[in-house]
C-alpha cells in the first residue's frame, strides 16, 4: 500500500525510480564487487548481477516513489499470532487485523513464516516458502490487502535442513564453499560472541569431518559471503521476496556476515559493503522498497549501518531506546534517558530510525552499555528477575559471560517488584513508556503482545526450555477479542490506539521532523517536535510522583483537549502532548 503524498512530503524521498537500463547505479555496484573480490570475479559476478536485476524486473510492482511519513508504524507479528479454528493462521491474522487495526497500523511486520527447523522460525529451511502449518503466499498477500508488508531476510545463516545446506554435505558443487569451514585450531578468541555456545561446530560430509561457522545454534549455519554465488543466491531471495509484495526488508542479524579471523567478526567493512551493493540494487529495480538493518550492538556501530545517509540501510533498528526507557521508569529519573536522546542524529533527510521497546526477542543490553553503568544495568537484571523475567548471557573473550538480554514481557517489565497495583495504574505506566517511543524521530515499531497489554507466559519457557517464549504466547483470536472488552488488555488497546490517532495526525510527528529534548525535570522526558510549521511538546513523566512542570510554550494538550499555558501539574506516570499555538 503506497503513500499518496503532497509535494511537500516529496522532500524525504527514499530515492527516485530508476529502471530502464539502470545506467546510473552499475558503477556502485561494479565497486562494492571489486571491493568484496577484487577485479577479475567481480566483473563475472557484476554481469550476473545485471542479468539477475533484468530478469527481475518486469515482475516487480512499479508504484511511485515511496515516503515516509508521521502516519508510518508498523506492527510486528508472528504470522501465527492469532488462530482460529479451520483457519490458516495467516488467513486469521489478515481478518484480525483487518478488522482491529485498519487505519491505525500501516505496516505490518511478518516474522519468518517460511519452513524452519528451530529459533521459532529464525532457522530458516527454505527462503521461498511458507510454512504449511501458517499458510501460503496467498494468504500472505491477504495481509497486505489493507497494509504495506514487512519481511524477514534471515541471510546471515540458514537452517541445518535446507536444501543448501544438505547439498553443501554431499558435496553438491553447486554449493561448494556456501558455508565457511575453519580449522579448529585456528585462534577465534577475538570474535564476539552474542551467545554462550560453541562457535565452530563439527559436521561430517562427503570429504569427511568439517568444522563449520554456527554463530547462534548448530542448526543455523552461517553462510559464506566470501563466495560471490551465496551474494548472488541472497540477492536474488531479496528480489523475491519484493515481487511477493515487501515494502520492506529487515536484514535480520546482519552485522555478523562476513567472517574474517582475528578479528571480532562484526561489523566488518564487507559486511558494510554487502548492504550497500544490496540498496544499490534495490535501488535500480525497486526504489520503493526500504532496508532495514538488525544490529544488537552499541549505539555508535548500530548507527554506522546508515552509511552516509544515502548508501546503506533507511532504517536502524533505534536498539538502545528499550533499555533506557525500562531504567528511566525502574529509577523515576529521565535524565539518562534525556542525554542519549540529545546526540539522536540522522545523517541525511533520507534515513530514520526504527524506534521499539519490546520485540520477539528480549531486551538487549549490549547497545546500554557505555550509556548506562554496568552497576545500573546489572541493577536492571536483578530487578526483571524480581519480577518473574530471565536474563539471558552471552561468552567474553576471556572466558567471562556477561548478561546479554532481558527476558520480559515490557509490561512485566516496567512493574514494581512484590507490589499491588491496579490495572489503571499498569496500564498508564506502561502506556507512557510506549509514549516516549512514539514521540521520538523516527517510525515506531510495536510488537504485538505490547499493542494488546500481554503479560509474562512463563508456562512458554517451561514448555520450549527457552526465556525468549517468555514474550511469544500464541493467542486465541475469540479469546482474545473477549479480553479486550474489559480488563488491562482493553485499557492498554485503547490507550494505545488514542496515542496513535493522535500521532498520525500530527504533521509534527514526521519521521524526519526537528527534535530538541528539553530538560525541564528529572523525572519528565521532554521533547519538542516540529515540522513544516508545526509543533508538538510531548511531556512523560517516567516516575510514581506528581510534578509540577513550568512551560516555555502555551498550547493545547491533546489527550485531554484543554488549554496549558506557564504550568503543567502531571500525575504519575502521566502523558501530555502539547500542541503549541
Amino acid at each position: 500500500m503506497t503513500h499518496h503524498v503532497s509535494s511537500q512530503d516529496r522532500i524525504y524521498v527514499i530515492i527516485h525510480n530508476i529502471r530502464g537500463s539502470f545506467p546510473r547505479m552499475t558503477s556502485s555496484i561494479l565497486n562494492h564487487l571489486i571491493f568484496l573480490y577484487g577485479e577479475a570475479e567481480a566483473q563475472q559476478t557484476y554481469e550476473k548481477v545485471q542479468q539477475l536485476l533484468v530478469s527481475y524486473d518486469p515482475r516487480l510492482p512499479k508504484p511511485e516513489t515511496a515516503v515516509f511519513s508521521e502516519r508510518d508504524s508498523v506492527l510486528i507479528t508472528y504470522g501465527d499470532q492469532v488462530q482460529a479454528p479451520g483457519e490458516a493462521p495467516l488467513q486469521t491474522l489478515a481478518n484480525f487485523c483487518n478488522e482491529t487495526m485498519n487505519g491505525r497500523i500501516q505496516t505490518i511486520h511478518l516474522l519468518p513464516f517460511y519452513p524452519y527447523s528451530s529459533d521459532d522460525g529464525f532457522s530458516v529451511i527454505d527462503y521461498k516458502a511458507v510454512d504449511p502449518a501458517l499458510g501460503s503466499w496467498d494468504n500472505v498477500a491477504a495481509v497486505g490487502e489493507n497494509f504495506q508488508l514487512m519481511f524477514d531476510a534471515v541471510i546471515n545463516h540458514i537452517s541445518a535442513e535446507s536444501r543448501w545446506f544438505q547439498g553443501y554435505l554431499q558435496d553438491d558443487p553447486a554449493y561448494d564453499d556456501f558455508f565457511v569451514a575453519v580449522d579448529p585450531a585456528v585462534d577465534l578468541t577475538a570474535v564476539f560472541r552474542p551467545r554462550a555456545l560453541p562457535l565452530l561446530t563439527p559436521f561430517q560430509t562427503q570429504s569427511g569431518t568439517r568444522h563449520l561457522w554456527t554463530t547462534f545454534s548448530a542448526d543455523q549455519i552461517d553462510l559464506n559471503y566470501a563466495n560471490p554465488a551465496v551474494l548472488l543466491a541472497v540477492l536474488e531471495t531479496l528480489l523475491f521476496y519484493v515481487a511477493q509484495g515487501a515494502s520492506y526488508i529487515r536484514l535480520d542479524a546482519i552485522g555478523f556476515m562476513w567472517k574474517e579471523p582475528g578479528t571480532r567478526c562484526l561489523n566488518l567493512p564487507q559486511t558494510h559493503r554487502l548492504i550497500q551493493l544490496m540498496r544499490a540494487a534495490l535501488n535500480e529495480v525497486a526504489p520503493q522498497v526500504a532496508l532495514i538493518t538488525e544490529t544488537n550492538i552499541p549505539h555508535k556501530e548500530n548507527i554506522a549501518y546508515f552509511g552516509n545517509g544515502r548508501n546503506e540501510a533507511q532504517m536502524v533498528y533505534n536498539f538502545s531506546l528499550p533499555p533506557l526507557i525500562l531504567n528511566a521508569f525502574h529509577t523515576g529519573i529521565a535524565s539518562q534517558l534525556s542525554n542519549w536522546a540529545t546526540s539522536l542524529e540522522l545523517p541525511s533527510d533520507n534515513v530514520t530510525f526504527f524506534n521499539f521497546c519490546a520485540s520477539h526477542d528480549g531486551i538487549g543490553l549490549t547497545p546500554a552499555r557505555g550509556i548506562l553503568s554496568d552497576e545500573a544495568i546489572e541493577a536492571m537484571a536483578e530487578r526483571v528477575q524480581a519480577l518473574g523475567g530471565f536474563v539471558s548471557y552471552k561468552a567474553n573473550g576471556d572466558g567471562s559471560q556477561s548478561a546479554y538480554e532481558l527476558n520480559i514481557s515490557y509490561l512485566n517489565a516496567l512493574a514494581v517488584p512484590d507490589a499491588a497495583e491496579s490495572e489503571e495504574l499498569v496500564a498508564r505506566r506502561f502506556l507512557a513508556s510506549q509514549a516516549i517511543m512514539l514521540a521520538l524521530r523516527g517510525v515506531p515499531g510495536i510488537y504485538f503482545h505490547s499493542l494488546f497489554g500481554s503479560q509474562n507466559w512463563p508456562e512458554g519457557v517451561q514448555q520450549t526450555g527457552r526465556y525468549r517464549s517468555i514474550n511469544r504466547q500464541k493467542l486465541q483470536r475469540d479469546q482474545l477479542e473477549q479480553e479486550l472488552k474489559s480488563g488491562l488488555r482493553q485499557r492498554v488497546f485503547t490507550g494505545y490506539c488514542q496515542l496513535l490517532k493522535l500521532r498520525t495526525a500530527e504533521k509534527a510527528f514526521h519521521p524526519i521532523g526537528d527534535q530538541t529534548i528539553l530538560k525541564l525535570h528529572p523525572a519528565i522526558f521532554a521533547i519538542l517536535r516540529g515540522h513544516q510549521g508545526t509543533q508538538m511538546l510531548c511531556l512523560h513523566n517516567v516516575s510514581d510522583g506528581t510534578v509540577a512542570v513550568k512551560l516555555p510554550f502555551t498550547g493545547r494538550e491533546l489527550l485531554t483537549d484543554t488549554a496549558v499555558s506557564q504550568q503543567i501539574t502531571l500525575a504519575p506516570y502521566q502523558i501530555a502532548w502539547i500542541k503549541l499555538t
